[in-house]
């Protein structure tokens, strides 16, 4: 399927691995010209020259932490007017929830939820005026259901699911739409390590803790991180235009609900 985005600029942050390294590599297959984001210089440019050889695309890495204003301005002075912006970061580690800080919970809220609105009010009213916006957060699961230790995570990413949803609906007639994505568990280095450290805490081997958790998941394993990129791509195609303050699951069927 042509998605209708060929040529259209995108903003995908922490896009040097993993989840948003998917959203990127789909975005530019689809024709998208693309800024990827990263804090390891290094990494960040190995992943943006592989997807410059396998597509094709225009792309241009800037390695900064989209979590500071100076890293939200390093990737606005990259990208002045994007059509797509896919938010994403890392969440704070596990944590018993009595045990988290007042700095760690406004660090939390920072990554999660104030650095993805904040580049949200930079970019929506120019994308309104030229008639194409395609907003996409990346949240988590466990926005909808509970995970022992990721309260901080999940408190943030509810909150920007929440502030955003007037937003999302405020300026869908010009074509401008902000949808989530909520993904289970997949195939990435930030999965593997967080199942390395919980594998540790109970005493199993990683092989044995993997198998435990796939079996947990309807769909028998782990998501694979092209299918949420495509998910992504499809969101922030022209074709997606009557879709928009929805949270979409892709988890395996592991959320169970019959809504």
């Amino acid at each position: 399927m042509d998605l209708g985005i060929a040529g259209r600029k995108a903003i995908v942050c922490a896009s040097s691995r993993g989840l948003g390294k998917a959203c990127a590599r789909a975005l530019a297959e689809a024709g998208c010209e693309i800024v990827m984001n990263g804090r390891d210089a290094g990494v960040l440019e190995k992943a943006a020259d592989e997807i410059r050889r396998t597509t094709g695309a225009r792309v241009n890495a800037v390695a900064c932490d989209v979590g500071l204003p100076e890293g939200r301005a390093a990737l606005l002075a990259a990208c002045p007017e994007p059509d797509i912006l896919v938010n994403n970061n890392g969440g704070p580690p596990p944590k018993d929830f009595r045990q988290i800080s007042h700095a760690e919970m406004i660090a939390g809220l920072e990554a999660n939820m104030i650095a993805p609105i904040a580049l949200v009010q930079a970019t929506i009213d120019g994308m309104a005026a030229r008639g194409f916006g395609r907003i996409i957060d990346i949240t988590s699961a466990s926005v909808r259901t509970p995970l022992i230790g990721l309260d901080l995570s999940s408190g943030a990413r509810a909150g920007l699911t929440a502030f955003l949803a007037a937003a999302a609906r405020a300026f869908a007639d010009r074509n401008v739409t902000i949808n989530h994505i909520l993904p289970g568990v997949f195939d990435t280095d930030r999965i593997a390590s967080a199942g390395a450290r919980q594998a540790q805490m109970r005493g199993m081997t990683l092989e044995a803790f993997r198998a435990e958790r796939e079996k947990s998941v309807p769909a028998k394993r782990y998501g694979r991180p092209e299918e949420f990129g495509h998910l992504c791509a499809f969101l922030a195609s022209a074709h997606a235009g009557y879709i928009t303050g929805q949270s979409i699951l892709i988890d395996g069927g592991a959320f169970n609900t019959v809504v």
